[in-house]
């Protein structure tokens, strides 16, 4: 899939998430729309679910998530009818914990290593597996330091195109969005490999 990605930005700047998304399904064969059922990502999901109802969603699911972001997860996945695709670690959370005592802080040397396991290697089998040429993110560039260098379109280290609907949307914005279609929303959420929210997981840092 090739795509000049300065010329897509140009003419993606300016236009409603739904465009961008309704852009990228008529750009791609293969998309892919990526969630983690953190806060808000029912905004994505819906979007991408009324561009294209089969759009395949992959969850790289850690192991780890709290018993609220399992419930959330169910509630979206039958409510949006999700054509849901989940990945897990090769390593069991109980397993793993044995081995490194727990959930290693972020300045411990085995962090790296946590974070590889539990959610760059299930991440890069699934992308080597289903083959998308067009990866849907929720990302958004209030977000973190890191991503006010993005753009909307963007590509991977592997070549597959990454777009970013909600990039310039802020929570405020979500916020109406949910409200607008009467969608739920889940607060309890806990990623193991990030100490802070401002802090990158590595997904969009290195793949």
């Amino acid at each position: 899939m090739s795509i000049d990605l300065a010329a897509a930005n140009a003419e993606l700047a300016g236009k409603t998430p739904q465009e961008i998304v309704a852009w990228a399904i008529a750009n791609s064969d293969q998309p892919l729309v990526t969630t983690n059922f953190r806060p808000y990502e029912s905004v994505i999901l819906h979007m991408a679910v009324q561009a294209k109802p089969d759009i395949k969603v992959l969850w790289v699911d850690s192991g780890y998530n709290t018993s609220a972001t399992y419930r959330f997860a169910e509630q979206l996945i039958k409510d949006l009818n999700l054509n849901i695709v989940t990945y897990i670690p090769e390593m069991s959370a109980a397993r793993r914990n044995v081995l490194m005592g727990g959930i290693p802080e972020v300045d411990d040397p085995q962090h790296e290593e946590f974070t590889r396991q539990v959610k760059l290697e299930p991440f890069q089998r699934a992308l080597a597996e289903l083959k998308p040429d067009l990866w849907l993110n929720a990302i958004r560039k209030d977000q973190t330091e890191f991503r006010q260098s993005l753009d909307i379109v963007s590509a991977s280290k592997d070549g597959i195109i990454k777009v970013a609907p909600l990039f310039n949307w802020t929570e405020a914005d979500m916020d109406a969005y949910l409200a607008e279609h009467n969608l739920p929303n889940e607060h309890d959420y806990f990623d193991p490999t990030k100490a802070l929210e401002t802090r990158e997981c590595g997904l969009h840092t290195q793949l």
